[in-house]
């Protein structure tokens, strides 16, 4: 019986990506020169749990290409190493390498060999560079003391390789790891001579398959470092009993016993050219590590691909117990309501009632448990970005900071997932168009770093992103003279600042002068609407000549619920989003004024906000009323604009379960989406927004 690694390949390639992160995010914090040691340790624990994990994995490639990125940052923690610009370059390179060769392996894709190379051999080449460390004169003076004298103790000598004894705890299998890969890496170093010790395994009824009984004394020829052997056993240095023994001649030579081993138990496994028989069963000799991996060699197997985006996420425990007592109250519930109606009578009614209201509480809260389990923190998307505006800003020779905040803000994993590309595009047009060359905000009388802030922050149930940039803003006259010449707009028509700002996300605009693999191909702006739009949300522009832009996201916190309040347009019902309500109320006359070609407009205290009649937009011809005096005024807000709706009447709040109308039929403007009622109708979902651009107002 082995155990089936598959299982556990997702999580290790969830735990890399993050430790990928991790290691970019370091790497761009560091400074050069000083190192910082807490931060070059973080930066090689992620690099030396991806070595390990996917040396257990058996993923060598990934293994032996994240050796040679920790023994370069190995010698930047321990200070024999200088930080340099050329460093973390090569680094962050690998990283991105790394991250490419996971995502092969996870999709079950062949690894791009030749870039790995390339790679590596930056690496290599960084690790081989002269040492910027400069050795005391009275150091070099021991140093070549000390060779000599190990050259007249050791003359007529070499050294030939190690001896190992090697003695995993029984527990080693159920820790993922297993000693055929580490002898394979072995094989790789020189001549391996492999003794296996049978004495350790059971009687047949007695043996535990997921136990290791095993243990090995090895030996391995060939011009090999001590560090090498070490990195190979690191893993499971906590998990094994284990002597390293140096060869000289063919003869062990001198000890370096780990793990507190027993020097008899070291001794008996060294010296004995045989172990004690046991069970009957004697001891073979094996004299490549190949012939003890040729049953155990793992069939190669063409791995599914990989959907996009990750299918889990990590809860935090405290979100399991509150579930956990939710699903405890929702039993509670229905075996109360199970005795009242295994005996039901009139008198019982009053408690029957008691149980429905509980029973909806507790579904209630139920729900929101479970969609707080979907909520991740927006920093799984700003995470990202610093590195982005690092390449970026070198590529284009500007100086860029980047400001994060509100990272900790939650939003359903889903809007996660899909903001991300819209995102980046949006920060790349800050950094190209908006943030100007150094010397035009020093002449402009800036600063000479430009900066990029990312916000993010709840607006009732909606969340808010923005990208401000101080940059040199939108010039409203080079957006309508662009426009004017691809027939977007008449050359004599009016538009506000608003509307100005709106035409970039026509399809094809640019104001770009020349074209880049950055921006300015005009391809980009109207998709990233398009996203936002159907994803529920919306995306907002302001800017200032001179000073910079703001382009804003609202979005809902969750794709799948929202809380709603239904409303009648003759047979047919709306849901109005709740949160997109202001109030509620009765007109008469004297409040309407209607301007000739503009529509009808109210006057609520001492704003005069445009109406909105439900019955023209979708031509319900069932409604009852037609005359304002007769109908509700239901007062809303979206993108900063108010208007009222004008329905017959209001029919009750309520969470509505959101379908995709997209999907399912088609994009209707003004409408967001569609639910199914109690009653088994299907009632649309408003898009505010959506009927304000419907109605031209």
């Amino acid at each position: 019986m082995s155990i089936d690694m598959a299982q556990f390949h997702q999580v290790f390639f969830e735990e890399s990506f993050e430790g990928l992160d991790a290691m970019e995010s370091g790497l761009l914090n560091l400074d050069m020169g000083d190192v910082d040691k807490e931060e070059i340790n973080t930066i090689f624990r992620a690099a030396h749990s991806i070595k390990g994990g996917s040396g257990t994995f058996g993923f060598t490639s990934v293994s032996d290409f994240t050796h040679v990125m920790e023994t370069l940052l190995d010698e930047m923690r321990d200070g024999r190493r200088q930080i340099t610009q050329t460093a973390l370059d090569v680094l962050l390179g690998s990283v991105d390498c790394l991250r490419e060769m996971l995502t092969a392996i996870q999709e079950g894709d062949e690894v791009n060999e030749s870039k790995v190379a390339e790679h590596k051999q930056a690496l290599d080449k960084e690790l081989n560079g002269e040492s910027t460390e400069v050795p005391q004169i009275e150091n070099i003076a021991q140093s070549i003391d000390t060779i000599e004298s190990s050259k007249a103790a050791n003359e007529g000598s070499s050294q030939a390789g190690w001896h190992i004894v090697f003695s995993p705890h029984a527990h080693l299998l159920k820790t993922g790891n297993d000693p055929v890969r580490m002898f394979r890496e072995l094989k790789e170093l020189g001549e391996l001579t492999a003794i296996v010790d049978l004495q350790g395994v059971p009687g047949l009824y007695d043996l535990d398959p997921e136990d290791c009984h095993l243990s090995w004394d090895l030996k391995i020829e060939g011009d090999i470092s001590r560090e090498e052997i070490d990195d190979i056993f690191d893993w499971v240095e906590d998990d094994c009993d284990m002597a390293i023994q140096t060869l000289t001649n063919g003869v062990t030579t001198s000890q370096h016993p780990t793990n507190d081993v027993a020097p008899n138990q070291i001794n008996s496994a060294a010296n004995s050219e045989q172990p004690a028989e046991s069970n009957d069963v004697k001891p073979e000799k094996i004299s490549s590590v190949q012939a003890v991996n040729q049953s155990a060699k793992p069939k190669a197997e063409k791995k599914e691909a990989k959907p996009k985006g990750s299918s889990s996420i990590r809860v935090d425990t405290a979100k399991i117990d509150t579930l956990i007592n939710m699903v405890g109250e929702l039993v509670i519930t229905q075996s109360m309501l199970s005795l009242v109606g295994e005996d039901f009578s009139p008198h019982k009614l009053e408690q029957l009632k008691n149980g429905i209201t509980q029973l909806g509480r507790n579904t209630r809260e139920l729900q929101e448990s479970v969609m707080n389990i979907r909520m991740l923190p927006i920093s799984f998307v700003f995470s990202r970005f610093p590195r982005l505006v690092h390449d970026l800003s070198t590529k284009l020779n500007k100086k860029i900071e980047l400001k994060l905040s509100g990272e900790n803000t939650e939003v359903d994993k889903t809007v996660v997932e899909l903001i991300s590309d819209p995102l980046v595009h949006l920060v790349r047009n800050s950094l190209d168009h908006g943030i100007e060359m150094p010397e035009d905000r020093v002449a402009a009388g800036k600063p000479e770093t430009g900066t990029v802030n990312l916000n993010a922050y709840h607006r009732g149930g909606n969340i808010v992103i923005e990208v401000v940039d101080d940059g040199k803003g939108l010039n409203k006259e080079v957006l309508r003279a662009k426009a004017i010449e691809k027939g977007l707009i008449e050359e004599d028509a009016i538009l506000t600042d608003k509307q100005t700002y709106e035409l970039i996300f026509h399809a094809g605009f640019s104001t770009a002068e020349k074209l880049t693999d950055v921006s300015g191909r005009g391809v980009g702006m109207d998709v990233v609407r398009k996203n936002i739009q159907s994803l529920g949300g919306n995306i907002e522009i302001e800017s200032e000549l001179g000073k910079g832009s703001t382009i804003a996201i609202h979005l809902p916190l969750t794709l799948a619920i929202l809380d709603g309040q239904s409303v009648a347009v003759g047979d047919e019902t709306y849901i109005v989003p709740l949160v997109s309500i202001i109030e509620t109320l009765n007109i008469d006359e004297s409040m309407v004024n209607r301007v000739a070609g503009k529509g009808e407009t109210f006057r609520l205290r001492d704003e005069y906000l445009p109406i909105v009649r439900m019955h023209e937009i979708f031509s319900v011809e069932t409604a009852k009323a037609t005359r304002l005096t007769e109908g509700l005024l239901v007062v809303v807000e979206g993108q900063g604009m108010r208007c009222g709706l004008f329905v017959d009447d209001l029919l009750g709040q309520q969470q509505v379960v959101i379908k995709s109308l997209e999907a399912n039929y088609r994009r209707v403007e003004g409408i967001s989406g569609a639910t199914i009622l109690g009653d088994g109708s299907v009632a649309l979902i408003l898009d505010i927004p959506g009927l304000v651009r419907l109605s031209n107002l």
